[in-house]
């Protein structure tokens, strides 16, 4: 972070839980947030890593309800991209490459997205996930797209 502290008042600004702010002798500091009823957290500081300010892309959110989240992340100041979907599928794509306005159009789980960054220009991608995958999806289930059921059915690349 080039600025830790404007880091600090962003995340709390999302409204996540803030967690630790401990600073050693030597310099080194470490923050902690962890967003509403998430297991995982997000550690941010000073001489705790040598990636370059702004260079995390597309880490993913999971919420149920992309409007209310959007709409929650507008209220407390957020700067938000508006939602959208991929035109062909579920999965998003680096840019802008086959995004499409708005939700998308049948509500299906995993489809429908909205991104922001934070102070340093590091990218989160916020995802609605109303239905959770339990393994190979059929593609009679409409909870999904066709796309993400025929994904799940295919093997795994272990390499």
């Amino acid at each position: 972070m080039t600025d830790v502290d404007r880091a600090k008042h962003f995340y709390a600004r999302l409204g996540w839980r803030f967690d630790i702010d401990y600073t050693d002798e030597r310099g080194f500091r470490v923050v902690q947030y962890t967003p509403p009823g998430s297991g995982c957290s997000v550690m941010f500081g000073e001489r705790m890593t040598t990636a370059q300010p702004g260079s995390v892309q597309g880490l993913h959110l999971v919420v149920s309800d992309i409007v209310q989240a959007r709409d929650e992340m507008l209220r407390r100041g957020i700067d938000v991209s508006d939602i959208f979907h991929d035109a062909n599928g579920v999965f998003h794509h680096a840019g802008k490459e086959n995004q499409s306005s708005g939700p998308n159009p049948d509500r299906k789980s995993y489809a429908s997205y909205f991104s922001l960054s934070d102070p340093d220009g590091n990218q989160w991608v916020v995802q609605e996930v109303t239905e959770r995958l339990t393994g190979p999806v059929a593609l009679s289930d409409h909870h999904f797209t066709e796309t993400l059921a025929e994904a799940t059915r295919r093997p795994m690349d272990p390499g």
